[in-house]
């Protein structure tokens, strides 16, 4: 049994790169570690026990769903009402129990797991930075107005963000000690290019979930985006780079 609201957000927030999710279900944790289609991104997920006002696993399994069908049911669900998910292992189906003012309770089918299994990225990373996931949506949302990529650049006393397209450009810069620049740590300085409609929408949707995000990165390297919880979990973001042609 789990808060409807946190597990709507977060289902959401895995949706904006998979389609289908294959979950670990262990009697500890819930885990996901996923890349999408493209395999541009990947998301690193779990969620211990102790989130769950109920939990209850004997022995490991995986469960298959389609998020975009488990969201529109989970949507259903009122901030104040409480969701009770029940695997089926024989009918292979999963049911979702929806409790407030009344009960409602539905029954979906799950999908054949995927056995692929996918490694954490193995990158050194030269940047970490400590920044309010609020401030993180406006200077992406700013530097998509003119462009749909942004080139990341650290040194020892900012974070910068620079976008450039045929009309217009932009730079967004978080100064160290600022308020939405929380803390910055640099062994050398390094930038990076990504594609702004993969940050877009990772942001936008982890933002309900999380109020300040850590941010790792190197020269031309993957970045790691990881949303704090205010409970137990982890909810993390890899994106490969844009390679940008001199």
């Amino acid at each position: 049994m789990a808060d409807a609201k946190l597990l709507k957000d977060m289902i959401t927030a895995i949706s904006i790169l998979i389609d289908e999710a294959s979950f670990d279900i262990t009697p500890e944790a819930i885990k996901l570690r996923a890349m999408d289609p493209s395999r541009v991104a990947m998301i690193d997920f779990e969620w211990p026990k102790t989130i769950f006002d109920e939990y209850n696993c004997t022995e490991p399994m995986k469960m298959c769903i389609n998020i975009s069908e488990l969201l529109k049911l989970l949507r259903r669900a009122g901030k104040d009402e409480s969701l009770e998910l029940a695997l089926d292992e024989k009918t292979g189906r999963l049911k979702i129990t929806i409790k407030g003012k009344y009960v409602r309770t539905f029954n979906m089918p799950t999908l054949e797991a995927t056995e692929e299994e996918v490694p954490t990225p193995k990158v050194t990373f030269n940047v970490k930075a400590r920044a309010t996931t609020e401030g993180l949506k406006e200077a992406i949302e700013d530097a998509t107005l003119v462009s749909d990529h942004v080139r990341i650049e650290a040194d020892n006393e900012k974070l910068a963000m620079n976008a450039t397209g045929d009309l217009m450009s932009a730079s967004i810069e978080f100064i160290k000690g600022s308020d939405a620049l929380l803390s910055l740590e640099t062994k050398e300085p390094s930038k990076a290019t990504f594609s702004l409609s993969y940050l877009s929408e990772i942001i936008k949707a982890a933002v309900a979930t999380s109020a300040v995000a850590t941010i790792e990165f190197s020269t031309d390297m993957p970045i790691k985006i990881d949303f704090e919880q205010e409970k137990e979990g982890k909810l993390t973001f890899y994106l490969a780079p844009r390679i940008e042609v001199e």
